[in-house]
């Protein structure tokens, strides 16, 4: 993608605006503000925080994780491509007298810059092209918090778009030369009734 926005400039831009427009139309129909839990990877690891830092939550959507993170005392922003659930989120995490640093930024055209981040918590989202800018974003020893959909999947919810999933262990080579903590992916071994089947999560910390 970014090959063909070098030859064609407005490529990405169009593309980008039509994925805007998207979510800007989904999260306007949601008259009320959910009240979500944060991810697996980040609700049941919370015991994995620094104590203090600068964290990220990327691609926030409602943003779940990013008051997750602010509740545990980081320092918080939380981007997403869609203007308007960010002004929600931003008007939302001030009733709960939860300071998150809100920004409305295409993560595509403007990604994390180097070195910034001590956490960095991406959920159900997946740009291949991005993961080499989220791992430079981190600091030394910081941490990553990543969980989205697989290829192998049980009962197909998430993206059919085969470029928004994951294949098997994908997840975990993209942080091969980090120390890794903590990696789940369940697949369709054992009882497929029970688990957590649809989709790959990972803590790892970057040396």
């Amino acid at each position: 993608m970014y090959i063909i926005s070098l030859i064609f400039p407005g490529f990405l831009a169009t593309l980008n605006n039509k994925t805007k427009q998207k979510w800007d139309e989904y999260y306007n129909s949601n008259k009320k503000y959910p009240s979500l839990p944060p991810s697996e990877v980040l609700l049941n690891n919370q015991h994995l925080l620094p104590k203090k830092g600068v964290a990220l939550d990327l691609a926030c959507g409602y943003g779940s994780n990013a008051l997750c993170l602010a509740k545990n005392g980081l320092k918080v922003f939380a981007w997403d491509i869609s203007k308007v659930v960010i002004n929600k989120l931003s008007t939302y995490s001030k009733k709960l007298n939860l300071k998150v640093h809100c920004e409305n930024r295409d993560v595509l055209i403007d990604p994390p810059e180097p070195n910034r981040f001590d956490v960095i918590i991406v959920s159900q989202f997946l740009d291949r092209n991005l993961i080499k800018y989220i791992k430079k974003a981190l600091k030394k020893d910081g941490l990553i918090f990543y969980q989205t959909f697989l290829k192998n999947r049980i009962d197909k919810k998430g993206p059919r778009n085969p470029n928004y999933q994951l294949n098997e262990n994908e997840l975990k080579d993209f942080f091969e030369n980090w120390k890794l903590i903590y990696y789940k992916e369940e697949g369709n071994v054992g009882n497929l009734k029970m688990g957590f089947r649809e989709q790959a999560m990972i803590i790892s910390q970057k040396k």
